[in-house]
């Protein structure tokens, strides 16, 4: 059966700081499709984020650059296992050089935090009850 896949492009101010951060959160570089102007963030088998320069970035678009630390364009929402996963990779985010948004969200069936990333895009890991899902 074929995965569909994902990849989210990001803007950033710079790769070399990207690549440290995401990778202190456990994720890995694929150096193949990495360059001075582009990391390549594995974040599962199904979800690349392509980290690219400013400059990089333009070359795919004639829009203006939004600066993610002063507006926003896109939410990006990570599923984890569990509650203490959800706490896990955004208390490590923080601890990198991420901030922490929002408040944190406990539905009981669903819990969520969210951090921004070094270039201030939005990051946001969310556990769901699997019956709850499934009921």
């Amino acid at each position: 059966m074929y995965q569909q896949m994902i990849f989210v492009n990001l803007p950033v101010s710079d790769v070399d700081t990207s690549k440290k951060f995401f990778t202190e959160l456990g994720y890995t570089i694929n150096p193949q499709f990495s360059t001075d102007d582009c990391a390549c963030v594995v974040i599962s088998d199904t979800i690349i984020a392509m980290m690219l320069s400013k400059q990089r970035y333009a070359d795919f678009t004639k829009k203006q650059i939004v600066d993610a630390t002063k507006g926003s364009e896109v939410l990006l929402c990570l599923s984890a296992e569990s509650r203490a996963k959800v706490d896990e990779l955004v208390d490590r985010a923080i601890a990198v050089g991420g901030s922490s948004t929002g408040d944190t969200q406990d539905q009981g069936f669903m819990y969520g935090r969210s951090f921004d990333d070094p270039d201030g895009h939005s990051w946001e890991v969310v556990w769901m009850d699997p019956a709850a899902v499934q009921g």
